[in-house]
């Protein structure tokens, strides 16, 4: 078994006015040799933006985006012609393919949304682009939910042999990852809580990239809400 260690307090951090964002691996100005990513795994940024404010219209291609709001609401907007609300409970695919323009702002005046946006190369390069979002009943304790996979695999499909799934975890509760294919790893994200896995202690934020094994295990040291990405090493 392999494994890395990614500090909450290490990761890189951007204060815009109206978004506060940390970068677990390079992105936008934060650039680290090191952390160019974790197999297809290429981005987690942890985002807060401020009430009445958002991306404006932007750009991606050949990416496979997904969204998962923590806290609050956050509208997206695209060049497909969809326009929809994504509220904490569900989650977000976005397939760029050939090319898509979208924007995403927060959806209250008032409150501040918190989300996560993954981002996992795609398998297969120029596809259509597509978009699709889902409520993800994950409320089975002490197990991981996956919400995201290939496609006919999943709830929510990408272009990718790979998974996310999230999961609460009572404290004290043991849990345990089992690979769905050989050779993946997968990378573990602690959204909330603190426990130890792979023999590794792990706080809120801290990330934990583990490979070369089938199975991983470890156990809750305080309720937590954890979210792992299992994707192809190479």
């Amino acid at each position: 078994m392999q494994t890395i260690f990614h500090s909450a307090d290490s990761r890189g951090y951007a204060q815009h006015g109206w978004l506060t964002s940390h970068h677990s691996f390079s992105f936008a100005s934060y650039y680290d040799p090191a952390r160019m990513g974790f197999g297809a795994l290429r981005v987690i940024n942890d985002d807060v933006i401020a009430p009445a404010s958002g991306f404006g219209t932007h750009p991606h291609n050949n990416m496979e985006i997904i969204t998962i709001p923590l806290s609050g609401a956050l509208t997206h907007e695209d060049n497909m012609g969809n326009r929809e609300v994504i509220t904490t409970g569900e989650v977000q695919v976005m397939s760029a393919g050939t090319g898509v323009e979208h924007a995403e702002f927060n959806a209250s005046e008032s409150k501040a949304v918190t989300l996560l946006q993954i981002w996992i190369l795609p398998d297969t390069p120029n596809v259509t682009p597509r978009y699709e979002q889902k409520h993800c009943d994950i409320t089975v304790p002490n197990t991981f939910v996956e919400v995201v996979g290939r496609f006919g695999e999943s709830a929510l499909g990408i272009h990718q042999d790979a998974r996310l799934a999230l999961g609460h975890f009572a404290a004290g509760e043991t849990l345990s990852y089992l690979m769905k294919t050989p050779g993946h790893g997968a990378y573990f994200f602690v959204i909330d809580g603190a426990v130890t896995l792979a023999e590794t202690s792990l706080g809120k934020r801290d990330g934990l990239g583990v490979w070369e094994t089938e199975k991983v295990t470890g156990k809750a040291i305080r309720d937590t809400f954890l979210l792992a990405i299992e994707v192809p090493m190479k």
